[in-house]
């Protein structure tokens, strides 16, 4: 996804006033699902983000465990000057469901699995079950 577009969604979905307000969103939220991310994965991801974006998500510094999604709001929370719990959840939705969205699909589905449970509505996903066996 080319840089305009990918910050134009975000922009949009976020409902902010100018890009520079959805560059910071994109650019914390990013680094701290880098943090989260490994291996294949986290490289696939990479391919499919804009490259500035891309080598934020590739060069984070590695989390000491896996933060569930409340506390993933609130470490966004405190890297973004002004925001809330609140305003946090609304970044990261906007920044992740347009993440989700680049991902596609399949690759959304693995980096879910990398991570706790609950990220799936974090990134515009619902929870579902597994298809079950016919």
């Amino acid at each position: 996804m080319r840089w305009e577009a990918f910050l134009d969604h975000v922009q949009e979905r976020g409902a902010y006033a100018t890009p520079h307000e959805a560059e910071r969103a994109a650019r914390t939220i990013l680094a701290l699902l880098g943090a989260h991310l490994a291996g294949e994965v986290r490289a696939e991801l990479a391919a499919r983000l804009p490259e500035t974006f891309a080598v934020i998500l590739l060069n984070p510094v590695q989390a000491t465990e896996p933060l569930p999604p409340e506390r993933f709001l609130r470490a966004t929370a405190a890297w973004i000057e002004g925001a809330t719990e609140q305003t946090a959840a609304w970044d990261v939705s906007a920044v992740l469901s347009v993440t989700a969205d680049a991902a596609g699909e399949e690759l959304t589905r693995r980096i879910l699995l990398q991570l706790p449970p609950g990220y799936d509505l974090l990134f515009g996903r619902s929870s579902s079950p597994e298809p079950r066996e016919a």
